[in-house]
């Protein structure tokens, strides 16, 4: 079977892993300080503050807002869970739209008819490693007086005109072991706010500055010297496998191009890095991904059961009609991605993709795109 993923870890990990043990110093220390500083440059913001994983750079940057019950985040229900939990972790509320038919992002368009007298902040999610519109959601945050939070975890490097993510706003990264850039767990906050920054250093390391002087409540979300060497090792191997899995999409793409299908695009002035390749098969999606698997074709769903119909988020009342979000739910399959994957792979996942789909498909890609068009822009609840 050819998973849908396959971390890119070797000697090089196993070596820096090794010198750190024999230096002794494996908790939180000089790894960690050099992994941020190096962080803080590729992202080209002044401050990044390693974290124990994704999950917990984002809940540390909507504590460090101060956000509470009765304050209001916009985001998209098209997402790991983790980005509507951070939002709830503070007693805040999730406010869901729905997002483009061709992007699966959040459409930014329909963000001010969500935003209310109780909106404190815009989280875009740069899902599958495209950033959002995040010229458009910038002005709309100024226009309001609202903070954007980038939820970063799967856009490491990906760019928009020129700059990239996680330096528009507060972003959070994730290092997880099917991420591009992996230390098994881990994760960073990015940001231009000085206070900010030295607020989650604090938070992080248990509320202290200096030993046994605990300046707030705090928590232990730090990260290991151990963790942070194997960053170190990923780093270096970043834009290598970037170029790889750009490359690998686009084999995909122009292999696919004929068949009825809608594969990814990357509009002007992005650059996709391809965390997951995402298609639209149409409404025989499950006999496709079943096909594949038989293939040996690890193939999966991002997301199955899209947040907002989770049953959590539903028994605490946040309902929203998201039809795109729907859709795309129902629709889609990720392939194998990674830098790894061998020029016999690919043609497998290639022959694969094409036999699924001659059999299967409605012949009608796009569908996601013709329920966009019937949804009004308006606030979903």
């Amino acid at each position: 079977m050819i998973p849908i993923a396959r971390p890119d870890v070797g000697p090089d990990e196993a070596a820096a892993v090794a010198e750190v043990l024999a230096g002794g110093m494996i908790a939180q220390g000089r790894k960690v300080v050099e992994l941020e500083e190096r962080w803080a440059a590729h992202v080209g913001v002044p401050h990044a503050i390693a974290m124990g994983n994704g999950t917990l750079a984002l809940m540390a940057i909507f504590s460090g807002l101060g956000l509470g019950p009765g304050d209001e985040v916009i985001t998209v229900a098209h997402t790991f869970a983790a980005t509507a939990n951070s939002i709830m972790f503070t007693g805040a509320t999730p406010v869901f739209v729905d997002i483009e038919p061709d992007t699966y992002l959040i459409d930014a368009k329909r963000i001010e008819a969500a935003i209310t007298p109780r909106t404190r902040a815009i989280c875009p999610v740069h899902l599958f490693g495209l950033v959002a519109d995040m010229e458009m959601i910038d002005a709309i945050a100024g226009r309001h007086g609202l903070t954007v939070v980038e939820d970063a975890c799967q856009a490491h490097g990906a760019t928009f005109r020129g700059l990239r993510a996680g330096s528009f706003g507060h972003g959070a990264f994730s290092l997880y072991a099917t991420k591009n850039m992996t230390t098994g767990e881990g994760g960073f906050v990015t940001t231009s706010d000085p206070a900010l920054a030295d607020w989650l250093r604090v938070y992080r390391n248990q509320g202290q500055r200096s030993r046994y002087q605990f300046e707030m409540l705090g928590f232990n979300f730090r990260m290991t010297d151990i963790t942070a060497a194997i960053g170190l090792v990923q780093l270096n191997k970043l834009d290598r496998n970037t170029s790889r899995r750009q490359a690998i999409a686009a084999r995909y793409s122009a292999a696919l191009a004929d068949l009825p299908i809608a594969t990814p695009i990357v509009p002007d002035g992005r650059t996709h890095v391809f965390h997951q390749y995402t298609i639209d098969v149409g409404r025989q999606r499950d006999a496709i991904l079943a096909e594949l698997r038989e293939a040996g074709v690890g193939a999966d769903v991002y997301y199955p059961i899209p947040v907002h119909r989770q049953a959590y988020i539903m028994e605490r009342g946040l309902h929203a009609d998201l039809p795109v979000t729907d859709a795309a739910a129902a629709r889609t399959i990720a392939l194998p991605v990674y830098p790894g994957l061998t020029e016999e792979e690919q043609v497998t996942v290639i022959d694969a993709v094409r036999s699924a789909v001659i059999r299967h498909a409605d012949g009608r890609p796009g569908e996601a795109a013709r329920l966009a068009a019937q949804a009004a822009p308006t606030a979903t609840r």
